[in-house]
């Protein structure tokens, strides 16, 4: 939804806050553009920007509005502060899902995890099925991008195989949180389950060369000054690949257990026979799940149980 006015928001309620990540995530409601008696429900997520590394060689010059002393003790002291309002260093970055889905505000909403253990039977038992069942408009934005509708003047490389292009999270500014997205440009890759040595194994290592070449002539960062990593379970279903800055630490989506390194993955494929399964078809693979992700009831309920839906 493009013209949101933040001031139109009504707020509901807290979905969920991080003091570590610096954001919060609410619900409300915003006017719909055609039916303004009807509200849209509304995600605002406000997350703090990273502070500049200009900013402590401006402090003689006024950068800081005010200082609070907090407290000190012998050679340390600490003080809250305000910054004068300047155009380079915005305080907020936020970002609007609107109109927000049920999927949608499960996903925000803070939840408690649950460690699964996916083999490859439940795999086709039971997030098989969910995958090809995943809603197509939800990445219909995914989509918008690989046909140019949107981000066009964003994209730093393109591939008959792949796009690659700043990711949402990042501000293009701040060289230490760089973050990258590299979008596979066609369907029969779901998600890394689906990756085969025969017709992946090529383009991944063509991506991960095109992505080292990208981040050396854009910002003069070398090999090993990025990590690049694939997640599984995914939060949609179209392959790609998540290209951060080696010290951008912190980040939720690096956890053990859902980030799986592409050099990993490139080795796997390695060591596949030319016929027959693969390693990572044969893999069981464990992962965090939240309690408010739709494969989270029929795992939970396997892993209750004990199966593995072994024959």
């Amino acid at each position: 939804m493009a013209n949101v006015d933040l001031k139109e928001f009504v707020f509901d309620r807290v979905l969920d806050e991080n003091a570590l990540a610096h954001t919060l995530a609410v619900l409300g409601t915003l006017p719909s553009p055609s039916t303004p008696s009807a509200p849209l429900r509304a995600i605002i997520r406000f997350e703090r920007t990273p502070l500049p590394s200009t900013l402590a060689s401006q402090l003689s010059s006024g950068v800081l509005e005010s200082t609070k002393l907090i407290g000190s003790t012998d050679i340390y002291s600490w003080f809250f502060a305000w910054l004068h309002k300047h155009d380079d260093f915005p305080d907020v970055k936020i970002y609007v899902i609107c109109p927000a889905t049920e999927v949608h505000i499960r996903k925000y909403t803070k939840q408690d995890m649950l460690m699964v253990h996916e083999t490859p039977a439940l795999y086709q038992s039971i997030v098989k099925p969910y995958i090809l069942a995943f809603d197509p408009a939800r990445t219909q934005w995914v989509e918008d991008i690989l046909t140019g509708d949107a981000e066009a003047l964003n994209i730093l490389n393109a591939s008959p195989e792949f796009l690659i292009l700043p990711d949402m999270k990042w501000d293009t500014t701040n060289i230490s949180n760089l973050y990258l997205l590299a979008l596979y440009r066609h369907t029969d890759v779901h998600c890394m389950r689906d990756l085969r040595k025969k017709p992946h194994l090529g383009m991944l290592k063509t991506l991960r060369r095109d992505a080292w070449r990208v981040v050396q002539d854009k910002w003069g960062i070398g090999r090993g000054g990025v990590r690049m990593y694939i997640h599984y379970q995914p939060s949609y279903y179209h392959f790609h690949v998540h290209i951060v800055y080696t010290g951008h630490v912190g980040l939720y989506g690096m956890v053990v257990g859902q980030a799986h390194l592409l050099d990993d993955i490139i080795s796997l494929l390695e060591l596949d026979p030319d016929d027959g399964p693969s390693i990572i078809e044969r893999m069981t693979f464990t992962y965090g799940l939240g309690t408010e992700h739709g494969l989270y009831k029929p795992l939970a309920a396997a892993l209750a149980e004990g199966r593995d839906d072994a024959d």
